[in-house]
């Protein structure tokens, strides 16, 4: 993850002082708090891409067009940004005994429990990406077929039987398609339930040493992700004018990030049953933060409304371009005829030529989109820790002692 200079010099800051003084200074505290709303605000208005790179494949500088692979990696690069400093200011160096006092005592719960749904999305999405990258073998099979010279029946035969697989597995159900066999037999690292987050003995059931320890159960067919996202959206509620800490504010923004870009992943990326996923959820408009949220949240709903199509391949911007050239490219093989028209070949070949380039971005960039989504998931397993070792404290604090 690529540290930015305000977020080095944020964390550095904040170490610093908290090393240097026990009790914070009010008023540094909410100096802070703005400067870690700021930048979540910054991060995401830089999200929202300009109209350019938004319609063509050439976009400007450090924009690139919505729902592609690289935007996707520069949101969970966002994600990843504001989760580091969301710790250094809410966990690092504070009171333990300040997380037993309200609103805390409630909003640290919910956020574990949010915590906890984003990593089964994450396992989802980790699993989509190995269909996403099946498909691209797929069309990468097709390209090197075409560019045959001589171009026979033989080599166009095993084309089109490359791409009606491709476009038969992009169109089947969500619950059909399942990943194939071999993704029906994934196990998942945690539990949909997490009523225990506050819950001291069940807490430690969810890790060991420090750790998560493997739940490692099958995916239930009854298990939804855009359900998963509902449910993490429900429990968002903006804090109150008159809450006793200001670190209800930074919690919130957390949460509202958690859902905004996990929901993002499963609106892209082929997920178990996204039928009915969200196409919008309530940010206050008074935030600092919310401006650029509700933005980039408009421009996400509205893509998602002109490209998905019953809510199964995923509207990322390469798998709607290798869907479309590939239909062009089983027209043509359905209709070949050796030797092909010369007029024919020569479109055919344009065709060829922009999926081999939609197949070498994919190539480029599935693999570190995969890395991005594992090291967000590790990050969350660690912070989830450093909250729950946190509880302990309080509650070994709130523990008799026997005589």
């Amino acid at each position: 993850m690529p540290m930015t200079d305000n977020q080095g010099s944020f964390l550095n800051r904040i170490s610093i002082r908290r090393n240097q003084v026990t009790s914070m200074d009010h008023e540094q505290e909410l100096e802070d708090l703005e400067l870690f709303q700021k930048h979540v605000a910054e991060r995401f208005l830089d999200l929202v891409p300009n109209d350019s790179s938004s319609t063509t494949d050439s976009p400007a500088k450090d924009q690139s067009p919505l729902f592609s692979i690289s935007w996707y990696r520069r949101l969970l690069d966002v994600f990843l940004c504001c989760e580091a400093e969301f710790k250094a200011l809410v966990l690092i160096g504070r009171d333990p005994v300040q997380f037993s006092k309200p609103p805390l005592d409630r909003l640290v719960p919910d956020i574990l429990d949010r915590s906890i749904k984003s990593l089964d999305i994450c396992n989802a999405v980790t699993h989509g990406l190995e269909l996403v990258r099946h498909w691209q073998k797929l069309a990468q099979i097709a390209v090197t077929a075409f560019e045959h010279k001589p171009m026979g029946d033989g080599q166009v035969r095993r084309a089109k039987k490359a791409l009606n697989t491709l476009l038969t597995s992009m169109m089947l159900d969500d619950k059909e398609n399942n990943y194939h066999a071999k993704v029906a037999e994934r196990t998942w690292s945690f539990g949909r339930r997490s009523g225990a987050a506050g819950n001291n003995a069940a807490n430690n059931k969810d890790r060991t040493n420090g750790t998560f320890r493997s739940m490692s159960w099958s995916v239930a067919k009854s298990w939804s992700a855009s359900k998963q996202i509902q449910a993490m959206a429900s429990t968002l509620v903006a804090p109150r004018g008159g809450e006793p800490t200001g670190l209800a504010l930074p919690i919130y923004a957390m949460s509202t990030t958690f859902v905004f870009v996990m929901w993002g992943l499963v609106a892209a990326i082929p997920c178990q049953e996204r039928t009915g996923l969200l196409t919008h959820f309530t940010t206050p408009r008074n935030l600092n933060w919310g401006q650029s949220m509700i933005a980039l949240q408009e421009k996400v709903a509205e893509e998602w409304k002109k490209k998905e199509k019953k809510g199964t391949a995923g509207v990322l911007d390469e798998l709607q371009k290798m869907e479309k050239v590939a239909q062009n490219l089983v027209d043509f093989a359905e209709n070949y005829q050796y030797p092909a028209d010369e007029e024919k070949t020569e479109e055919v070949m344009v065709h060829v030529a922009e999926m081999s380039e939609i197949c070498r971005r994919m190539e480029n960039g599935l693999v570190p989109l995969q890395q991005q989504i594992r090291e967000v998931f590790h990050r969350i397993v660690r912070s989830r820790a450093e909250v729950l070792d946190v509880l302990d404290q309080i509650g070994k604090m709130s523990t008799p002692v026997p005589y």
